[in-house]
Parts: C-alpha cells; structure tokens; sequence
C-alpha cells in the first residue's frame, strides 16, 4: 500500500483538509499504514501536481480542501484492482528470533513473553477501536472493520505463536527457567 492510494482511497468517500485527513490517519490508518504530517502533506502536493486531486475550496489560514478528480478515482481503482500487494518480508522481531542462539534461553524466553504481552495489549487496543467503531455504518468503518479483525486475528496469532516457541526454546534448553509462577 501507499500512501498516496490511502489519499485517494480517504478523499473518494469525501473531500477533506490536510488536517482532516492526519485524524483521520491518527484513528484510523496508522493500525495499517502510519503517515507523519510532512508525509501526508508532500503527498497531497504531488497528487494535486498529478491531477489525482484537486484543491475543491481554500478557507482562513490557508486550509485546503481535497477532493479527488475522475483521474484519481481510476488510479485507485487500478492499484486495488490490478496490482497485487507487495508481501511483507521484513520483521525485525523475527530476524531477531533467528538469532537466540547468541543470547541466553532465559533471555529468549523474556524476549517472547515482550512479544505476547505487546500483542495482547495490541489486541485489547483494537477490541476496544471495535467497540468506538461499532454504531457506525459508512463505507470507510464497514471496509475498516475487515480490517480491524485482521488486526485482531493477527494478535491471536501472535500471542499462540510466542506461547509455542517459548514451549520450543525450553525444549532446546531445559535449563531455562524466568520465572518458576510462568506456565511451563
């Protein structure tokens, strides 16, 4: 994904600002692609120097508000349609787990239960989102909701995985121990 098609993909359900647009980035967008201000803005430039969008109406203090043009419409419905995503290959916490055999099996071990506390908290935060979320029915919250149970499937999955390569750490290590009150 892109930045610019997350813009496309705002300003097709309705015009917005700037600012408009990093709320709703903030609440929304960041659980799956993070934007900074200076992003979001840069890219609103080059989008309206591309004829994806244009600047519909200028108010006090220089707000801009976007809207997308026919063109900007057909490019996203090019890349939702005809350009497959690009996969994830890079994990920094699982390039680390390729390297536990230069830490401690007690390390690896806290290391992992880091990994499943974050994800269950991660999962709580979105379980939380749902419940924010749930009354609304526009496009954006429906189709967000898709996603948002990605989200909390991918914790699960997280928070399993971690519980079975501590299983697996202590099976290559016996010795390893961090906590005798943590299920073993």
């Amino acid at each position: 994904m892109s930045l610019r098609h997350a813009l496309l993909g705002l300003l097709s359900e309705d015009p917005a600002s700037g600012y408009d647009l990093l709320k709703l980035f903030e609440n929304s967008l960041a659980n799956v692609w993070p934007a900074t201000q200076s992003q979001l803005y840069g890219e609103l430039g080059r989008l309206a120097d591309a004829g994806l969008i244009t600047v519909r109406s200028e108010g006090a203090r220089g707000r801009k508000e976007y809207a997308v043009t026919d063109a900007g419409r057909e490019e996203l419905r090019h890349w939702l349609l005809d350009v497959p995503p690009v996969p994830i290959r890079r994990y920094d916490m699982l390039l680390r787990v390729f390297f536990f055999g230069q830490i401690s099996a007690d390390d690896a071990i806290a290391y992992l239960r880091e990994q499943q506390q974050a994800a269950a908290a991660e999962g709580e935060r979105l379980a939380e989102l749902g419940k924010m979320i749930a009354p609304h029915q526009d496009n954006f919250t429906v189709y967000g909701r898709l996603a948002l149970e990605w989200g909390l499937r991918s914790s699960r999955l997280h928070q399993e995985w971690a519980e079975w390569a501590i299983g697996e750490v202590k099976a290559h290590d016996p010795a390893a121990n961090t906590d005798p009150c943590e299920p073993g």
